[in-house]
């Protein structure tokens, strides 16, 4: 793939040098430009700050000549270095010849792209390429308005990574790819992996990040959606962290849909349905509105396409002020003209006025290609903290939904469970009180959640260690509380239903 032609924005390296990109790769590794060499060397503030794309910590923290420091100057901080000092470090003539490095002032070279370590989930050393002084969002925005500008790693792209579940699969694909992480981690456990972007420039970064981080090449293609998807194709695994922002046009190819209101995360949604293989998972990150005088999980479960069982997790919700602001500002906006800056606020809030849209709610979306005559869809907000990665928290939600699906009530009451991993029980209520208001499970892993139980839940689910079938627990307690065995076992299942479906408790085999 050649290069793309963008006036503001620099040629992009070659995508055709292999032999090059490879001695690069050697080249880097060998001087400990990786996540845990970066972190070892500028400290947790100054790596930290350097997330948040705030570069003076990091220039303090290099102001010597060992390796390390020379590359971190010339690929993160965007310095021009001296051709000679470098020259020991890297193939200097061949990066230049190759486009990774453009002749500086004088005899320095200076990068062409921003090359970020970035530690794979089983300590992989990854690169990451992007734009020049784009390689991750921020307070202080982008730093260029280039409709092409092809950005790093951000919160986001970590998120859905994260998310994502691992399995092995044959074929994969990354809708939108960006910079390429997303292909990057799916080349990991995927057989082939297809990449596609209306942005010609992203396919030719994602292209680089995949050679420089020794992954193998993905299948890129160029078009919006699906468009460059055969209708034969289909997929074990579609990945999305798409151009979600809900704006008044399309200026920045990597946030805006060009659709009107949420129709792109929609249209992304519905049309995943009929590419995903039996038992296949798509994952996406998305915004949606939240309209007067609707309910924004009726709407969110319009989106979810025949076939499909879904869990949808709402993890913020914004009022359009502070949406508008916080776009405004990631690309750069405050930093314009006064009178420019609102004129673009108002046409936010005119857009809103006009949708009825009062909030923008931000969060995952999984889809699971299921046969099951009725379809299980769980839209739910949790804005508490979570353990990343959370990839077979996922799986194993979809799993909990297929066993209740196959169990009625007098299949659980046979059943055997036993505790999560990690859930403690807390007792809630007035201190000295002899009995606890209510008694709360929580759980302090995976999504973290809390619940809570009656006296009997809480004690069923402490005997819970597999032993003993759900129904003679429930003998058990009655005896001990004096209540009748089977009015217990009448009126339980539907709390034993509630704590597997929440993970609280775990189908065994007995």
């Amino acid at each position: 793939m050649g290069g793309v032609s963008n006036a503001s924005l620099h040629a992009l390296p070659s995508a055709d040098r292999l032999d090059v990109t490879k001695r690069l790769r050697a080249a880097l590794l060998a001087a400990d430009f990786t996540a845990d060499g970066l972190l070892d060397l500028l400290g947790a503030p100054a790596y930290a700050a350097l997330a948040r794309s705030e570069t003076v910590p990091a220039l303090r923290a290099t102001r010597g000549d060992t390796p390390l420091e020379l590359l971190v100057r010339l690929f993160l901080l965007q310095q021009s270095v001296p051709h000679a000092r470098v020259a020991g470090v890297l193939p200097v003539d061949d990066c230049v010849a190759s486009g990774w490095l453009v002749p500086g002032e004088g005899d320095e070279v200076a990068a062409a792209v921003d090359v970020r370590p970035y530690s794979g989930p089983d300590g992989e050393d990854w690169f990451i390429v992007s734009d020049l002084g784009c390689a991750v969002g921020g307070a202080g925005g982008i730093g260029s308005h280039d409709e092409g500008v092809v950005l790093g790693v951000g919160g986001a792209s970590t998120t859905l990574a994260g998310i994502t579940v691992r399995t092995p699969v044959a074929a994969a694909l990354d809708l939108g790819t960006g910079s390429g992480i997303q292909a990057l981690h799916a080349a990991q456990h995927a057989t082939r992996v297809t990449a596609t972007d209306l942005n010609p420039r992203a396919l030719h970064i994602t292209a680089l990040t995949l050679a420089l981080s020794g992954a193998p090449a993905a299948d890129l293609r160029e078009g919006s959606l699906f468009e460059p998807v055969r209708e034969d194709e289909t997929y074990d695994l579609i990945v999305s962290n798409p151009p979600f922002v809900i704006s008044p046009g399309a200026r920045l190819t990597y946030r805006d849909g060009g659709m009107g209101g949420d129709d792109l995360c929609r249209t992304l949604v519905q049309e995943a349905g009929e590419r995903l293989r039996e038992g296949g998972f798509a994952q996406f990150l998305a915004n949606w509105q939240h309209v007067e005088g609707e309910d924004w999980q009726d709407r969110l479960r319009s989106w979810v396409p025949r076939g499909c069982d879904a869990w949808i997790v709402q993890r913020e919700v914004q009022d359009v002020t502070q949406y508008a602001e916080l776009w405004l500002r990631d690309a750069g906006d405050h930093r314009s003209d006064p009178a420019e800056y609102r004129a673009r606020y108002d046409a936010w809030l005119d857009e809103f006025e006009t949708r009825k849209v009062k909030s923008v709610g931000f969060g995952w979306i999984t889809l699971r290609k299921t046969g099951a005559a009725e379809p299980s869809i769980t839209v739910e907000e949790w804005p508490h903290p979570v353990e990343q990665p959370l990839g077979d928290t996922v799986r194993a939600h979809f799993d909990r939904v297929d066993y209740l699906r196959a169990h009625d009530d007098a299949a659980l009451l046979a059943a055997h469970f036993r505790l999560g991993d990690e859930v403690v029980q807390e007792q809630v209520g007035l201190p000295g009180a002899e009995d606890p208001e209510h008694v709360v499970l929580r759980q302090n892993r995976g999504m973290r959640r809390a619940t809570k139980v009656d006296t009997v839940g809480a004690g069923f689910a402490g005997v819970c260690d597999g032993t003993l079938s759900a129904g003679r627990i429930l003998d058990a307690i009655a005896q001990l509380v004096g209540e009748d065995p089977v009015s217990l076992r009448d009126r339980t299942p539907a709390q034993i239903r509630l704590l597997v479906e929440l993970g609280f408790l775990e189908p065994t085999r007995g």
